[in-house]
């Protein structure tokens, strides 16, 4: 049975929901499903834009044969070629033979070496900037490189002003029946997962997000919808979320606020993080949250570091280093291009303390434009009555640090 919905006069979703898959890329929970997006135009010609998961062949192509009604596919427009959309190319090309593809150089390659059998059918490769007519509407291209693949190009409408964003704009999330992000409460049930999916599987391309933005800037007038390849398609309010990715492409905190990540084995770093939280709520900031390494999935913690303007790292002296959760942490920072926060440090151990020196040695030689607080906690196996000092330095010294930085933003 189909399930379609129509975004304007003469587009529809075409694509499905899995809540059956439990890891994106096989690396990122994703709780509450995903979507994946496909989108049918019928114009005097009818065009697709990029097919759907494996898992959700089935239903993708009962639902494009639902909106064609007999008519034949005229083209197969295909802006990213990750398997989770690009899946079912072939079997597009075996219902509708006719079909013409159109994609860019590179996007064909990558067709070739997937194995699909593109060569036997007509291939219209197009380049920055090109526009194709399919009756009232005309469709141009833009190539959006390394967002998230170096084939990614987005498409947009210059009647209707639909942009087909590809992996720009998405989310995490399965859309269960409601399509548009104004049929739902984006803030509290879907923000999170739109910043954890950005942060995690774009967030080193910033700069490239940057350069997509800037060659939107031109038109954002023009720009009525935003259909992306997960998640809620945008028709209300887009400057809002479009203000979110520019905040978090350009590596700029979302809120003021502070992050306590902490490593512990036995409990006493967690009753120190959780010591400083209340200290720094009861000085007025409550901007405060706590998250246990170990058991808080990396995804997670990246899309908080995004989040919050300042990160308490606590970690345990471990083998004379640092707790392995916290460094793999690190190295998730390392390579997601985080940058522009500010730490501050917890340590802990009961015989040669190193975790601080070792973790402000790594944001200070690994990682971009990163500050780390000079007040700093260290323990010998627990937090004692003797410490008090040390706690209260280390939460006026956040707390001053965000007051600086917001002067300095003139706030």
């Amino acid at each position: 049975m189909y399930c379609v919905r129509k975004v304007t006069e003469d587009l529809y979703w075409v694509g499905a929901n899995d809540h059956r898959l439990t890891l994106f890329e096989n690396c990122f929970p994703i709780p509450r499903g995903v979507s994946y997006n496909a989108y049918c135009l019928l114009d005097e010609k009818t065009a697709l834009f990029d097919t759907v998961d494996w898992s959700a062949c089935r239903q993708f192509l009962e639902n494009l044969e639902y909106v064609l009604h007999g008519r034949p596919l005229d083209y197969l427009v295909v802006n990213h070629l990750e398997p989770d959309h690009a899946a079912c190319i072939e079997e597009v090309l075996l219902r509708y033979p006719e079909v013409t593809i159109v994609s860019n150089e590179k996007a064909f390659l990558m067709m070739r070496q997937f194995g699909f059998a593109v060569d036997a059918h007509t291939c219209v490769e197009v380049k920055e900037g090109d526009t194709l007519c399919f009756g009232r509407h005309t469709i141009t291209f833009v190539f959006a490189p390394m967002i998230h693949w170096p084939e990614a190009m987005v498409s947009f409408d210059l009647t209707d002003g639909v942009l087909f964003s590809a992996d720009a704009f998405g989310t995490f999330g399965a859309l269960d029946g409601k399509l548009f992000a104004d049929e739902v409460d984006f803030d509290r049930d879907w923000l999170d997962d739109a910043r954890r999916y950005l942060t995690n599987i774009v967030g080193k391309y910033g700069p490239h997000i940057q350069v997509l933005l800037g060659k939107a800037a031109g038109i954002l007038d023009q720009i009525r919808y935003i259909c992306p390849l997960h998640g809620p398609v945008w028709r209300d309010d887009l400057a809002y979320f479009i203000q979110k990715y520019d905040l978090w492409s350009r590596y700029e905190p979302e809120t003021e606020g502070v992050l306590i990540i902490y490593a512990s084995m036995y409990g006493n770093t967690e009753a120190a993080a959780q010591a400083l939280a209340a200290k720094l709520c009861d000085k007025g900031m409550n901007r405060v949250a706590v998250y246990d390494v170990s058991s808080t999935h990396k995804s997670q913690l990246i899309s908080e570091t995004f989040k919050y303007s300042h990160v308490v790292l606590a970690s345990v002296t471990y083998n004379l280093g640092i707790y392995p959760a916290i460094h793999d942490y690190l190295m998730d920072l390392k390579a997601l291009n985080v940058q522009n926060r500010t730490f501050a440090l917890i340590e802990n151990g009961s015989w040669a303390v190193k975790s601080g020196d070792l973790m402000q040695e790594f944001l200070d030689g690994q990682l971009k434009r990163m500050t780390v607080l000079t007040e700093r906690l260290s323990m010998a196996s627990a937090l004692s009555a003797d410490k008090a000092g040390e706690l209260e330095a280390l939460a006026d010294a956040i707390l001053e640090s965000m007051q600086q930085k917001a002067q300095e933003a003139g706030k």
